[in-house]
């Protein structure tokens, strides 16, 4: 009987990107509005400074994304020419190791080294990378796919605040740009959630709780020098 299992495994490297993009575009793009405003600016000056925000959150994203996972494919890398190094100079051990690896997970110590055996024939260093050091090519690490998938949900994020903007009037944009980015936040937390097989009410609730956070404080910056002003 054929039985399909649907795992959320193979969606970590870019889920993570494009959920850390998103929130981060909502928090940093609303706050921001929410300081610029706060500070007596007009409505001009808020989307002047809501855009550039968004324009620079997202190339900043987009690096950052890069550079860090670069970092962490050069370990990668690092790592799997060592253990080809050491598999061509001593296989027995290497062999050894890896039977070590599933005997410690439940199988006999002639199953263990059967297996063992028997995939390091079939590929001795993909192997050692998924059972030894971790990696897999669901789990690697993949920079371009990170930069823009951070980069591209970071601008979607920014969008909703600044189209904020333009739907409320002055009078009411400090609490509908608020409640409105909390609900966007929300959503983000929902859909994350959803997407990753987590629990709904702590992926919200944590979204939710440091946005409004930030909002908070940085509405109470500019409010504090608005005033000073």
């Amino acid at each position: 009987m054929r039985h399909d299992e649907r795992h959320r495994t193979h969606r970590t490297g870019w889920l993570r990107a494009a959920v850390l993009g998103a929130n981060d575009g909502i928090v940093s793009t609303a706050s921001l509005v929410l300081g610029v405003a706060a500070a007596g600016a007009d409505t001009k000056g808020i989307l002047i400074a809501g855009v550039a925000g968004l324009v620079a959150g997202a190339m900043s994203m987009a690096a950052g994304e890069y550079v860090s996972v670069s970092s962490q494919a050069d370990t990668e890398r690092a790592d799997l020419a060592r253990e080809g190094r050491e598999l061509a100079e001593n296989p027995a051990q290497e062999h050894a190791e890896l039977t070590a690896i599933y005997a410690k997970r439940g199988l006999d110590d002639t199953l263990a080294s059967s297996v063992a055996t028997q995939l390091m024939q079939r590929d001795a260093l993909a192997a050692h990378a998924r059972d030894e050091l971790g990696i897999s090519d669901t789990l690697a690490a993949k920079p371009v796919q990170a930069a823009l998938a951070s980069a591209g949900t970071f601008a979607v994020g920014a969008a909703l605040p600044l189209l904020m903007v333009l739907l409320f009037p002055a009078s009411l944009l400090m609490w509908g740009l608020a409640g409105s980015s909390l609900l966007f936040l929300a959503l983000l937390g929902l859909l994350a959630a959803r997407a990753g097989g987590s629990p709904v009410v702590a992926s919200i609730a944590r979204v939710t709780f440091w946005g409004a956070m930030a909002m908070a404080l940085t509405a109470g910056v500019g409010a504090l020098f608005g005033v000073a002003a």
